[in-house]
């Protein structure tokens, strides 16, 4: 099923989602009963990330729903990296699905979002009906290739580059260069013009690099129970083929895997029909 994209906008609408860390900023289709999903951005997007998918999965009969997660959304923004550790980024997206009323739900994540997601279902499976991680790997699958393939060290290297101090001025130099690169001219370019804008307001991009200087991300969660599907792109600059078979590993539920050829990173938006076809297969 496809939504053409012109009609995104026709099919979702924007909620404000109050917690007691803050407001958060969603996108949602689909009736309020309907069954939930509760999808994740990761780094350096938005909510916007997910709107073809949650137009479609609306569409499709589901209530689809992407927030803006901590430091992305301008009402949860703390300034200090110990305020953007899992367990509480874990607790918002409890807090948002009790905000909604949603005692279990379908939970979808991309790149930090998918990390986020596999702690989530590791530690609350009753709250997780089944999970779909995108193109990042069960922690510790990712953790073990760093330490075992010499490629995947050398694919992880961004990492502590982004925990510098001086990587705000890096990424926004010379009209945001570095920062627009990240996408591999992968992605619309309206899209990176929108996380570009977006990243340029007063301590947003602070926040968003706040998610890798927080401490405890090397925190392991343990292998994950629920139906749990992920998903990769054999051209992911960040994640190895290493990383991506040894997630098997890490799932003891029902487990599926799919490989995307040709695909990078940015899955959501590079191959939208084909993420989202997948999601409906998944989900029902």
């Amino acid at each position: 099923m496809s939504v053409r994209l012109g009609s995104l906008r026709a099919v979702t609408e924007h909620l404000q989602i109050a917690t007691a860390a803050g407001t958060f900023d969603a996108l949602a289709a689909g009736s309020p009963g309907d069954q939930p999903v509760l999808l994740l951005h990761g780094f350096p997007q938005a909510a916007t990330a997910w709107e073809h998918q949650v137009a479609v999965l609306g569409h499709a009969g589901l209530r689809a729903v992407a927030f803006d997660q901590r430091g992305y959304s301008p009402g949860v923004r703390p300034p200090d990296p110990v305020d953007y550790q899992v367990d509480a980024l874990v607790g918002d997206v409890l807090a948002v699905a009790d905000a909604l009323g949603w005692a279990e739900f379908d939970l979808v994540g991309h790149d930090w979002g998918a990390v986020v997601g596999w702690h989530l279902a590791a530690e609350h499976p009753d709250r997780v009906r089944g999970l779909t991680a995108v193109s990042a790997p069960h922690p510790a699958a990712l953790a073990a290739a760093r330490r075992t393939d010499e490629e995947q060290a050398q694919r992880s290297q961004h990492i502590p580059v982004l925990k510098e101090r001086s990587a705000e001025r890096r990424l926004l130099a010379d009209n945001a260069a570095a920062l627009r690169q990240l996408f591999e001219w992968r992605i619309p370019p309206s899209s990176v013009e929108e996380y570009v804008t977006r990243l340029r307001e007063p301590g947003a991009l602070t926040a968003a690099l706040n998610w890798f200087r927080a401490e405890r991300w090397n925190v392991v969660p343990d292998a994950v129970a629920v139906p749990t599907m992920y998903v990769w792109g054999t051209e992911d600059v960040a994640i190895g083929s290493t990383a991506a078979f040894g997630c098997a590993e890490w799932v003891n539920g029902p487990y599926r895997f799919e490989l995307v050829e040709d695909a990078s990173h940015w899955l959501p938006e590079e191959a939208p029909d084909l993420l989202t076809g997948l999601l409906l297969d998944q989900l029902r």
